[in-house]
Formats: structure tokens, C-alpha cells, sequence
């Protein structure tokens, strides 16, 4: 069984919140762990937003169940036409996380029948010392730039072995283990993409989510990478035309890297553009189907180097 880093943070917090609760002498110290349990979240930015809602839904909460309560009585039913209200509008506000929580800390009201301002400030404690403790634990987050990094590398590597293998399958019948090996980088890719997401919402600071936008882009350079991979196996090219988008296929794969702006690329594969339009023009229909299947190839191949071209430029701008 392995326990993650932020199994402890929750650990922590949550004695720490009761703890401390129980040092105050507040009524129902243990609310104020399960808020910090409630609280401890994946990253900074989702801890923090979840912790703010929390914070404003009590203030919702109390008002609402001042009105409920000092008008209806302290009775069960009267806490039922407070859900009815209290839930569609933190709803509405995009406070639902916060219902479960605060719906329990307005029970305290219910069972201790009062609204006095020791009551409130009681409640407001319990939630800002929960919601304080998860926050503060949650500061620390480790940094996975490195991983990233790592991952970059990996990831065009990959892309690398793929091209090269597709230059090497050039008028061969079966490619199948290209195929696979697309399947295995997709999902290195996904999981990659994910880890950046975590990265950006782990900073404080607002800044351009360069790593979720470059995988985004390299999954997107993938999905026209899989179309190619499938009409290599139905184009038989001759001699001339194998030899010339080889060289090309392996260009590409040689000079595969996170900083290349693709224009050698996007210009050599107009240059087989222009020796396929002064061919003499297909005699038979295998031949045509064969031009059509090339054609169709090359606009790929060409939108799979435009789409990291444009990456490129967007990024040479910020």
C-alpha cells in the first residue's frame, strides 16, 4: 500500500485543525477536521478556489438559516425549506462543493436551538480553521518542471522512431507495429498533458501554460501522424518518388526537437510537390488511385509540420 504525499497533507491538517479546535474550546471541534479533509486539494490553485467557495457559502449559509430558523423555529423542517433554498443557489454560484460542509455546520445552529453571535463566531471558526490548515499544508506541492522536461524529450524521441520506421516501410505491405506504437505515444501524451495541467494550476502567479499547449499541439500532430501511418499502407510509390519522401521522412525525424520552426521541412516537401505536378500525368487507374493516395499523404505530412510551425510562431510572439 502506498501512502501519496497528499494522504499526509490530509493527516495533518485534519488532527491539527481539530487540535487546535479543541485548544479554542470550540463546540463540535471535529467539524473542523473534516473540513480540512474536505479541503486538501490536488493542487494550489483548486485548494485555494475550493477554500474561498467554502468561506463565502458559509456566509450564504448563515444568513439564509437566520432567516429560516428565527422565522420557522428551530425545527427539522425548517432546516428542510433551508436546503431548498440554500442548495439551487449555491448552485447557481458555483458553490455546490460547498453544500455537504456547510449544510453540517448549520445543524450545530438546529441542535443547539440558538443564533447568538458565539454560535456564528463558532461556526466561522471551525470552517477558517479547517479551510486555513488545508491551505497552508497545500503550499507545498513538488515542482514536476523536470518531469516535464523529461517528458518532452521522451515524447519526440517516439516521434522520431515512428518517422524513421515509416521512411524505412516506404512501399512495404505491413506497417501494423507503427500503428501500436501511435496507440503507446497517445497515451504517454495524455498523461503528459495531464501533468501539465497540474503544473499550471500549481502556480500562483498567472502565466502562459506553455507545457499544456506544446502537448496539446504534439497530440494534435499525432492524430495526422496516424492518418499517414494508414496510407502508407495502401501507396505504392515508384522509384523516384520512394527515394525523395524518404529523404524527407527522414529529415523530418533527424531534425525533431521542441525548438525547430519546420520551414526546411514545409520547403522540402513543396519541392516534392513540384517534381509530383511535372510527372506525366497516371495511364491506368492503379496509377492514378496511387497519385491520389501520394497527394493526399503529402497534405498530411504537411499539416502535420504547419501545425508545430504554428506552435512555433505563437510562441516566438509572447
Amino acid at each position: 500500500m502506498k501512502i501519496g504525499l497528499r494522504t499526509i497533507k490530509t493527516v495533518i491538517a485534519s488532527v491539527l485543525a481539530i487540535l487546535i479546535a479543541t485548544q479554542l474550546h470550540l463546540l463540535y471541534a471535529t467539524a473542523a477536521g473534516i473540513i480540512a479533509i474536505l479541503s486538501v486539494g490536488n493542487t494550489k490553485k483548486t485548494s485555494l478556489k475550493s477554500g474561498l467557495g467554502r468561506v463565502l457559502s458559509l456566509g450564504l449559509a448563515i444568513i439564509l438559516s437566520f432567516i429560516c430558523f428565527t422565522t420557522l423555529g428551530f425545527h427539522t423542517w425548517a432546516f428542510g425549506v433551508f436546503l431548498l433554498v440554500f442548495i439551487p443557489l449555491s448552485v447557481r454560484f458555483n458553490l455546490a462543493d460547498a453544500i455537504v460542509v456547510n449544510s453540517v455546520l448549520i445543524t450545530h445552529f438546529l441542535v443547539e436551538k440558538s443564533f447568538s453571535w458565539q454560535m456564528i463566531l463558532n461556526e466561522t471558526l471551525l470552517m477558517t480553521i479547517g479551510v486555513g490548515l488545508a491551505l497552508l499544508l497545500n503550499l507545498y506541492m513538488p515542482d514536476n518542471e523536470k518531469q516535464l522536461k523529461e517528458d518532452i524529450k521522451a515524447i519526440e524521441e517516439d516521434f522520431r522512431t515512428i518517422i524513421f520506421a515509416m521512411a524505412a516501410h516506404l512501399n512495404l505491405e505491413k506497417i501494423a507495429p507503427l500503428d501500436d506504437a501511435c496507440l503507446d505515444l497517445r497515451s504517454k501524451l495524455r498523461a503528459a498533458l495531464n501533468q501539465a495541467h497540474i503544473h499550471q494550476k500549481n502556480q500562483w502567479i498567472s502565466e502562459e501554460d506553455y507545457y499544456s499547449e506544446y502537448f496539446s499541439m504534439r497530440l494534435a500532430q499525432l492524430r495526422i501522424l496516424r492518418d499517414m501511418v494508414n496510407l502508407l499502407i495502401e501507396i505504392d510509390i515508384d522509384g523516384l518518388f520512394v527515394d525523395e519522401l524518404r529523404k524527407v521522412l527522414i529529415s523530418t525525424a533527424e531534425n525533431f526537437a521542441e525548438e525547430n520552426d519546420g520551414k526546411l521541412i514545409l520547403w522540402q516537401i513543396e519541392a516534392v510537390y513540384q517534381n509530383y505536378r511535372q510527372k506525366p500525368l497516371p495511364q491506368t487507374r492503379e496509377e492514378f488511385e496511387n497519385r491520389a493516395l501520394l497527394f493526399q499523404f503529402l497534405q498530411s505530412f504537411r499539416s502535420f509540420i504547419e501545425i508545430k510551425a504554428i506552435f512555433y510562431q505563437n510562441e516566438q510572439k509572447i
